[in-house]
């Protein structure tokens, strides 16, 4: 578990992430994070929920259609 500060920066308040946090979710300066509200707090992320959503839809169509997947690879 990591506790950050808040920190003024200019005229907003930021968050400064430490090496070995920033290291462990593969960021580097300049790569974006996402914040998602769940039902047990928020979760920072490096991965885009809604791309991860699109994926999962495209997974389920996938399945539905395999048969025709298939014929269509031969």
């Amino acid at each position: 578990m990591f506790a950050l500060k808040l920190t003024q920066i200019g005229n907003s308040v930021g968050v400064i992430l430490p090496k070995e946090l920033l290291a462990r979710m593969k960021l580097e300066k300049g790569a974006s994070v996402f914040v998602t509200e769940t039902p047990n707090g928020y979760v920072l992320t490096p991965y885009d929920p809604a791309l991860a959503e699109q994926i999962e839809a495209g997974r389920d169509f996938m399945n539905e259609y395999r048969d025709t997947f298939h014929q269509l690879a031969k």
